[in-house]
C-alpha cells in the first residue's frame, strides 16, 4: 500500500453505495432526456431489447419507452458491441468514439478464434464484410454464408466473430425499438450514421466520464467496466487532479474532486432494475450494491434476473407475469418497505405499461 493510500480517507460500503446510486441517477428520478441519460451513463447494456428501457424508467422523471425508441429511430442512439464485448445502447457520438477506444479488447477476443481462421486475411475479410453490410444490412447468417464462400476451410462462426471484431457493426432498426420486432441486421456505424468514425478518445477523458457515472472507483473497477487492461498509468497521470480514498479493505479509490458523495444515511427509494443493468456489472468489487450473502443470486448460468433495490442494495428479484408484477424479496420486508416497493412498482408500471392494468403481488425467492 502506498503512503498516499494509507492516509487516504476511508469510504464505507454505504458511502460508496450512495455515491454510486447518485451518479447512476438512482437516488431520485432525474429530469433529463433519454439521450442525455444514455450519454451520462456511457451507454446501457443491451443484450436484450427491453433492458435499456427499464433502466431508464428506473432513473428518469417522466420517462416513456417512446423517448428512447424515437432516438433510435432518428439514429441519435444505436445498438453496438462495445464494453465487455456485449451489445450496448449508445448515443451516436459515443458509438463513433467508444468503439475505437475498446478495439484492443475486440482484438483480444478475436485471438481466441485464431484456430478457426487459419489462412484468413483479416484485412480482406474486413473489406469484404464492409462492402457487404454497407450495400444492405445483413443478418449474421447472411454474412456468414457470404464469408464462408471466400474461406470454405475456415470455421463459419469464427468468420462472423472476425467481422464483428474488426468492424464497428450496429444493429439497424426496427431491432431495438419498443413494441416493434425485427431480427438482427447489421451495417457499419459510419454507414448508418452517415459520418466517419472518430479517432479513439484518449483514455484519460473516458476515465473521467467513468468516475462521473460510476465513481468512486478503483483501477480494477474501470478495467472491469471497459474490458481494457493496463489503465494504472492513466490513473497515475490523472492522480494530481483527482481525489483519492480507500475502501474498508484498503483498496485505493479515485474520484472527481467536485463529485457528489451523499451522506451514507441519505434515503434510497426502491428501484426496479432490468437484467444486465450496468450498476451490477461495472465494478470489480460489487459489494457496494450486492450484499455478500446475496452474491451470485441474481444469476443462473448465463441468465441474469431482474433485480430489486431496497435501501440501495440488491434485495430481491421481480418479473412480469400475465396481469401481475411479481416482487420476490430475498428476505422479509418491513411494512413500510413493502409500501415503498409497491409505490415504486406503480411508478415503473405507469412509465412502461400505462393502461395495461397490472396487479402487484409479493412472493418469495426459493433458496438455492
Amino acid at each position: 500500500m502506498t503512503k498516499t493510500t494509507a492516509t487516504a480517507p476511508v469510504l464505507g460500503t454505504r458511502a460508496l453505495n450512495r455515491a454510486t446510486l447518485d451518479r447512476q441517477l438512482l437516488l431520485r428520478p432525474a429530469p433529463m432526456s433519454a439521450t442525455a441519460a444514455v450519454e451520462h451513463l456511457l451507454g446501457l447494456q443491451a443484450q436484450n431489447v427491453k433492458p435499456p428501457y427499464y433502466a431508464l424508467a428506473a432513473r428518469l422523471d417522466g420517462f416513456r419507452p417512446e423517448h428512447l425508441s424515437a432516438a433510435m429511430d432518428a439514429r441519435e442512439a444505436v445498438r453496438i458491441v462495445t464494453m465487455r464485448s456485449t451489445i450496448h445502447t449508445h448515443t451516436a457520438d459515443d458509438a463513433l468514439t467508444l468503439r475505437p477506444l475498446v478495439q484492443a479488447a475486440r482484438d483480444r477476443e478475436l485471438a481466441y478464434f485464431r484456430k478457426g481462421l487459419t489462412g484468413v486475411d483479416l484485412d480482406r475479410l474486413a473489406a469484404i464484410s464492409r462492402e457487404l453490410v454497407e450495400a444492405e444490412p445483413r443478418t449474421m447468417k447472411q454474412l456468414r454464408g457470404e464469408l464462408f464462400a471466400h474461406w470454405p476451410k475456415a470455421d463459419p462462426f469464427a468468420l462472423t466473430v472476425a467481422a464483428r471484431c474488426t468492424l464497428p457493426l450496429v444493429q439497424v432498426t426496427p431491432r431495438g425499438l419498443w413494441g416493434r420486432s425485427g431480427q438482427v441486421a447489421l451495417t457499419t456505424v459510419e454507414h448508418w450514421l452517415g459520418r466517419p468514425a472518430e479517432p479513439a478518445p484518449a483514455p484519460d477523458a473516458t476515465v473521467l466520464r467513468y468516475l462521473a457515472a460510476f465513481g468512486p472507483a478503483s483501477v480494477k473497477d474501470m478495467q472491469t467496466w471497459s474490458g481494457l487492461t493496463r489503465l494504472r498509468e492513466v490513473f497515475e497521470r490523472l492522480r494530481p487532479g483527482l481525489t483519492v480514498f480507500r475502501d474498508e479493505n484498503g483498496v485505493e479509490l479515485f474520484d472527481l474532486p467536485d463529485a457528489s458523495r451523499p451522506d451514507p444515511d441519505t434515503p434510497a427509494p426502491p428501484r426496479f432494475l432490468p437484467e444486465f443493468d450496468n450498476l451490477l456489472l461495472s465494478h470489480a468489487d460489487r459489494s457496494r450494491v450486492v450484499p455478500a450473502d446475496l452474491k451470485g443470486r441474481t444469476w443462473r448460468g448465463n441468465q441474469a434476473y431482474r433485480t430489486l433495490l431496497v435501501d440501495g442494495f440488491v434485495s430481491g428479484l421481480w418479473k412480469l407475469e400475465e396481469g401481475a408484477l411479481v416482487v420476490e424479496p430475498f428476505g422479509r420486508l418491513t411494512g413500510a418497505q413493502r409500501d415503498e416497493v409497491g409505490a415504486e412498482g406503480e411508478r415503473m408500471l405507469t412509465a412502461m405499461h400505462a393502461g395495461e392494468g397490472y396487479d402487484i403481488r409479493f412472493g418469495t425467492v426459493a433458496r438455492p
